[in-house]
């Protein structure tokens, strides 16, 4: 029998939103983590220039595998090899080589909770067993050392995130090294997600393979790079993995596109621009953290990096979806509900994602304001 999986709630908003702008509303777009910036100007020239100069077809970058591991050096002191860098269409198809070349069907892999969706999912769909750790504002939504240490059994894999999704919050080195030694010790399996990295507002993101070089490592072109519809990602696996990894990924998605590998190695090199993107987040965090708790939304983690905030709305709904869809019709504000992310208490939290120009940021504050306010003016006279 083939395993049953959640939708992406957030599809619906946005599909929702999507109509609306074609009947000619006017629509803000903070419901999926995208940038809303292109690819670097270099790696759009580059990708004119390829077009007109290569017929391109299947094929693997051997410069961009050289150059992830050359930013892992420059960035983390670690030392891989490009043989352990499978490039692939985005992050997506890297989790899943990662979670079939790691374990068998049947196995338990602990996650936070809440976190991004397609965790949860991607391992039903394998038929594997999420088992997932509940981690509220107290733990700022982040998972522990001692919570993986007080699992029984013991799982067979934990996939940690950091920065996360939905929250932003990062677990810093002395945690991430604590992790590491708590999984090794039982002979936990880490996948982590480090897509959000490079993201991150006065806070170290290190990587996992600066303490467990035997990790993998799930990344992405889509965010820092700005090169989300491009479909490029990579997995680092470890070598004992690389076979295994690379077999699926042949047989499952072939390669990524050539044209983004192309523009990919370009735009690891275009730090100016894509810094500048970081500086337009910061601003865009700074406007929300203070806009949202005089809209009624106090109880948020801020985000240490991403381009999120996970904000608590039990004070107004407890059904994140419907609440998420009439802002939506009312404002013209697209978000993202709780739920996706919390399948047990995600009915009473929102994202914003701000990963938007500022000046959409600005306004969407401007919209939000009288409809929280008329929200807060019926709650004083009930």
């Amino acid at each position: 029998m083939t395993a049953a999986i959640d939708p992406f709630k957030a599809m619906f908003v946005s599909q929702l939103a999507h109509k609306m702008e074609a009947e000619g509303r006017d629509v803000i777009h903070m419901e999926f983590g995208q940038p809303s910036t292109g690819a670097p100007p270099r790696a759009i020239a580059e990708a004119h220039r390829v077009l007109d100069a290569d017929a391109m077809g299947y094929w693997e970058s051997q410069p961009l595998k050289a150059r992830i591991c050359a930013h892992y050096a420059e960035k983390y002191g670690t030392a891989i090899t490009p043989a352990q860098i499978i490039l692939t269409c985005g992050a997506s198809p890297a989790l899943v080589l990662a979670l079939s070349s790691a374990f068998a069907p049947g196995a338990l892999v602990a996650m936070a909770r809440p976190g991004y969706v397609a965790y949860r999912n991607n391992l039903k769909a394998l038929h594997m067993v999420p088992v997932e750790i509940d981690c509220g504002v107290e733990q700022r939504y982040q998972i522990s050392a001692a919570a993986i240490a007080a699992l029984d059994p013991a799982p067979e894999g934990v996939i940690i995130a950091s920065p996360a999704n939905p929250t932003g919050t990062i677990i810093p080195r002395t945690e991430l090294a604590a992790i590491a030694a708590v999984c090794r010790e039982r002979g936990i399996v880490v996948i982590s997600d480090e897509i959000y990295h490079g993201i991150s507002y006065g806070m170290a993101t290190p990587s996992v393979l600066e303490v467990m070089p035997e990790a993998w490592v799930v990344n992405s072109f889509s965010k820092y790079f700005s090169m989300a519809g491009w479909r490029l990602g990579w997995l680092v696996s470890p070598l004992e993995g690389v076979d295994a990894a690379r077999a699926r990924m042949s047989n499952l998605f072939l390669t990524p596109p050539s044209l983004s590998q192309h523009a990919g190695l370009v735009a690891m090199d275009c730090t100016d621009a894509l810094e500048g993107h970081i500086a337009t987040y910061a601003k865009n965090r700074e406007l929300l953290l203070a806009a949202l708790p005089d809209l009624g939304l106090a109880r948020i983690a801020p985000p240490d990096g991403a381009f999120y905030v996970y904000a608590d709305i039990g004070d107004y709904t407890d059904d994140s979806m419907a609440f998420c869809k009439q802002l939506l019709i009312d404002t013209g504000v697209a978000t993202a509900p709780g739920i996706d992310f919390d399948p047990e208490r995600g009915h009473r939290f929102m994202r914003f994602s701000f990963a938007v120009s500022t000046p959409l940021i600005e306004e969407a504050i401007r919209r939000l304001k009288p409809w929280f306010a008329e929200r807060n003016r019926g709650q004083r006279s009930a």
